[in-house]
């Protein structure tokens, strides 16, 4: 029989920083959620809400169509 290690609760870094709103001007906090080829990462990985990781797609294609971040990085 394999043993699984257990999972590790992965809390949300938004609501304990109680952030309400993601603003797509603020690049410092977005780049937090791309990765070095300028993809969202998704919420499995890192650890967002719901509610804050679809705040934070939105706050990244904005920024993305006001070329604050890139759509790609090569």
């Amino acid at each position: 029989m394999a043993f699984r290690r257990p999972r590790r609760v992965k809390k949300c870094k938004l609501c304990s920083q109680k952030i309400e709103y993601i603003d797509y001007k603020n690049v410092d906090l977005l780049k937090d959620f791309i990765n070095e080829k300028g993809k969202i990462i998704p919420k499995r990985l890192n650890g967002n809400c719901s509610k804050h990781q679809r705040m934070v797609k939105k706050a990244i294609k904005r920024a993305r169509h006001m070329a604050l971040l890139p759509f790609i990085s090569d």
